[in-house]
């Protein structure tokens, strides 16, 4: 059997004395679509920051395609991509230009880079308007490029904070079978996205993170199987979202619903 692509071990990381990030252990398979999930403020950005070097951990061990980040840093980063949730673009530059920058630091040959971006700006629609910069691209448009940037170098880990955030409709649709695509040719991406349907639609396994400590991991399907387990009463017919099992996860509510637990205000009442 393969190695895992990530495997986190008491992953822990404090601010003062807040714990953002508490002992999580965890493995993602090669080739896997794998969703981290959680509410605002859970810990899913620091993880990743920690998983890509952003960010020291506190305490705790990370390997990554086999390699301990402590010890091989630079070599892991050669081979993986990240879309952060800051997206740290250089607005000054064109998309061309960045793109080629950035293909340049992964040591990537100046041909194969200069054809890489153009394929990768006529795939994301930024070819357009060649002289515009960066920093006058929509919200949208940033995100795509950052995408571009992850992905010139042809990365093994591919780590996703929110990649659809502002992104239309058509683009997202052609970002989803790209990173499909990747997968099949065995890609790992760990995805973190607040928009369950499209975590449900594109990962086969995800964790599920709250107050910085890990309360979920999985198959969807088993998570399913294993929520549906515990409810009283009379079941629905249908199987159960992803966004039921996450309520049902987090919330710890066992039988309540979402409806059950909103709050009115008074002035709207």
């Amino acid at each position: 059997m393969d190695s895992p692509a990530i495997v986190i071990r008491d992953l822990t990381r404090r601010f003062g004395k807040f714990t953002a990030v508490d002992n999580v252990t965890l493995n993602v398979a090669a080739g896997q679509f794998f969703g981290f999930l959680g509410p605002n403020g859970a810990g899913k950005s620091t993880t990743i920051k920690m998983l890509t070097g952003l960010l020291a951990p506190t305490s705790g061990y990370i390997e990554l395609l086999g390699l301990d980040f402590a010890t091989h840093a630079l070599e892991i980063k050669r081979q993986i991509g990240v879309v952060p949730e800051g997206l740290a673009l250089f607005g000054r530059l064109t998309a061309s230009e960045y793109l080629r920058f950035v293909g340049r630091m992964y040591g990537l040959d100046r041909d194969t880079t200069n054809r890489r971006t153009g394929e990768l700006l006529d795939f994301m629609n930024l070819a357009d308007e060649p002289k515009k910069l960066v920093t006058d691209f929509s919200h949208g448009m940033q995100k795509k490029l950052a995408l571009a940037a992850a992905v010139i170098h042809g990365p093994r880990i591919l780590f996703l904070d929110e990649p659809f955030e502002g992104v239309d409709a058509i683009a997202a649709g052609t970002l989803k079978a790209m990173l499909q695509r990747m997968t099949e040719r065995g890609a790992t991406i760990f995805l973190t996205s607040h928009v369950l349907e499209i975590v449900e639609r594109l990962c086969s396994h995800v964790a599920i993170i709250h107050q910085g400590r890990l309360v979920a991991n999985g198959s969807i399907d088993a998570l399913r199987a294993g929520v549906a387990a515990s409810l009283t009463g009379p079941q629905p017919d249908e199987k159960l979202t992803l966004e039921e099992i996450f309520l049902r996860i987090v919330s710890g509510s066992g039988s309540g619903t979402a409806e059950e637990a909103v709050q009115e205000l008074s002035w709207l009442a």
